[in-house]
């Protein structure tokens, strides 16, 4: 639907009660001003909106019950069109946002008044939400910032009593260092004053629920929800940290047969990006609320997951062949333009990066993607020169060790709304939700802390449960470092040195190897159980059968791969230090030039021919003991899964 900017007319607020459905009754547009306004200002470009407005003429203004019931439908027929409007590209995005949310708060307030007439109870989902989190209070405080920019404007389940009755949130800890631990605490007693129903989950409540289980069923779930000490009862993973909120979940449940459990990460967000001529802009444009709770409402799902846009979802293990590529095409063409020349690294790209762009064996999991580079999106606002995009790009060139992609973001893509459904084969970690009886599906082999656990537990999952495992199109915003920059950013499997900003030496060797094994258990679970039945215990030879073959094959992917990298981090040196281009002149631009050459430096650290994580990879030795654990943990699935499932 394309609709020219100068048919979607603005409605200054002022105007509101001036405007009104022709033939309408005063007393029904006081009650609904915001669906009145709505037909009004946009029924001329949204043919749609005509019909609702017939049907509006032939309601009466009595409160009774089947005349609330087909108003508040009203709504259900009229926010889709705003959407498709809204995503077209060729409207006034915020004036369309602000009606659409505005809709939505004005729905809930007749749920409301329709409740509390005595006609009906509010029968839809309440949402228990869980935040994992360790040693990240700067990410902390933008997941909560977005819950409650959600509830504020969209206003699912209303807060009239002070807080968000159908929103309950559990921020489960697992920081070491007691100082993030107080921060935490700080931003929940924040977030309460607001409205927020937040709970922390602390580390000595985890230890004393997780000992309140029978002993015997306690050491057979060991590996799901952790054997750490008391005196140790942090950074136990994500997966361990994960599956003991569940117990708190249940917990807090009042009625089972009617709650939701929402599971975010800490560096998430409910919110999602478009692309504008002045860069990526943050929104709260879906109501994820509404949304599940219809889904679960209409259909049988049992576990539905949504993707991520923003910053890569992958470890930068397998993104650097790709980036490398990238910033050699940044400084090729920086090296044409003029240092003192206005900025050409701006405008809205040709070409969005698409599905799995990002991920140098995007082939693996089925995407196609060609060898196309991406520019450079210069985040510099007001005029400036091409050294101040130099200054400003290295200074974000060593966040690609944390997981940020400079190039290859992901965008939001409506394409055909929010609530279809495909089948799905991946959980995102930091983006499902289940409800009471899909709680059974979590995510296993924690122990283990290997990457693509969330892959993992898909396709265990899509096989025992099929289409009743769910995808949708409402993604959340992922940003893997803040504006407090990396010195305040946590992640596991990455160690920094104190060294200056953007030139500390960086070692991601532990999640390097985590990422090559965890792409072993990932494919050999994947053809497992093409070949074996998941509700049946997998017999070691047909798992040995198939990691063996897996392993051969991984291998010489990751060969190819350290080839190309070191080939291309070579090029890059030579391009930038040898070639005797403008910047090399520019005594401004030293820091700059120090700052790329740390990044060079920590590529060849991770990924050269002495690099830690690659030396693991190929040694045999090192290779068997982790296909021992990988055996084992698949061998002992079927078995935990029953502990599991005891609990409910």
């Amino acid at each position: 639907m394309n609709l020219p900017d100068k048919q979607i007319r603005s409605l200054h607020p002022q105007e509101a009660d001036t405007q009104r459905t022709p033939g309408a009754h005063p007393l029904l547009h006081h009650a609904i001003p915001c669906l009145q306004d709505c037909i009004v200002r946009y029924q001329s470009t949204l043919p749609g909106l005509v019909n609702l407005g017939t049907q509006l003429h032939g309601l009466s203004p009595s409160p009774e019950a089947g005349r609330l019931v087909t108003l508040i439908d009203l709504y259900e027929q009229c926010t889709p069109l705003l959407e498709q409007a809204m995503w077209s590209g060729a409207a006034d995005f915020h004036a369309l946002l602000a009606s659409y949310q505005s809709l939505f708060r004005e729905q809930e307030s007749l749920i409301r008044q329709r409740c509390q007439n005595g006609h009906t109870a509010d029968d839809r989902h309440s949402f228990i939400l869980s935040i994992p989190v360790a040693d990240r209070p700067p990410h902390l405080q933008a997941c909560l910032e977005s819950i409650y920019q959600l509830c504020t404007q969209f206003d699912y389940g209303g807060h009239a009593s002070g807080v968000w009755d159908k929103i309950k949130i559990i921020v489960s800890e697992d920081s070491r260092d007691e100082t993030n631990i107080r921060r935490h605490k700080d931003l929940i007693a924040e977030y309460q004053l607001k409205g927020l129903q937040v709970i922390h989950f602390g580390l000595d409540e985890q230890y004393e629920l997780l000992h309140a289980l029978p002993p015997q069923q306690r050491a057979q779930l060991g590996n799901l929800l952790t054997t750490q000490p008391r005196e140790q009862f942090y950074l136990k993973g994500q997966a361990a940290n994960r599956n003991l909120s569940y117990l708190k979940c249940l917990q807090l449940t009042e009625n089972p047969d009617n709650t939701l459990y929402y599971l975010i990460d800490s560096d998430q967000s409910l919110r999602v990006n478009r692309q504008t001529e002045t860069g990526e802009e943050a929104v709260v444009a879906l109501n994820y609320f509404h949304t599940i709770d219809a889904i679960f409402r209409s259909t049988d799902t049992l576990m539905l997951t949504g993707k991520m846009v923003g910053d890569p979802p992958v470890s930068p293990a397998v993104m650097a062949v790709n980036f490398l590529d990238d910033v050699i095409a940044f400084f090729t063409r920086l090296a044409t333009l003029g240092s003192e020349q206005g900025c050409q690294f701006h405008g809205v790209p040709q070409a969005k990066p698409g599905d799995a762009a990002y991920h140098d064996m995007a082939k693996l999991f089925g995407f196609e993607n060609g060898p196309t580079t991406f520019d450079y999106p210069c985040r510099l606002e007001g005029a400036h020169d091409h050294g101040a995009c130099l200054t400003d790009f290295a200074q974000r060139l060593n966040a690609f060790f944390f997981g940020e992609h400079l190039t290859r973001k992901t965008w939001f893509d409506y394409g055909s709304g929010f609530a279809q459904l495909s089948p799905a084969r991946t959980i995102y970690p930091g983006n499902f939700i289940v409800n009471h009886a899909g709680l059974k599906y979590l995510i296993p082999f924690g122990h283990l802390r290997l990457r693509m656990s969330g892959p993992t537990a898909g396709r265990l999952i899509a096989a025992e449960i099929g289409e009743r495992f769910a995808s949708f199109n409402m993604p959340n915003l992922h940003r893997r470092t803040t504006e407090a920059g990396m010195s305040d950013d946590f992640r596991p499997g990455v160690e920094v040195d104190q060294a200056g900003v953007g030139q500390a030496s960086i070692d991601l060797s532990n999640e390097f190897e985590r990422q090559f094994f965890g792409d072993l258990m990932l494919f050999t679970t994947e053809a497992l159980v093409k070949q074996a039945d998941v509700n049946q215990p997998f017999a070691r030879d047909g798992i040995e059968s198939v990691i063996n073959q897996i392993e051969t094959e991984l291998l010489a992917l990751y060969q190819q791969k350290h080839d190309a990298i070191v080939e291309k981090n070579r090029q890059l040196s030579a391009l930038i230090f040898n070639a005797g281009h403008w910047w090399l002149n520019e005594p401004s631009l030293a820091n700059a030039l120090r700052q790329v050459r740390a990044f060079i430096d920590n590529i060849d650290r991770n990924f050269g021919e002495h690099a830690t994580a690659w030396g693991q990879i190929q040694s045999a030795e090192h290779r068997a003991q982790r296909k021992q654990q990988i055996i084992e943990a698949l061998m002992n699935y079927r078995a935990e899964r029953d502990a599991w499932d005891s609990l409910f």
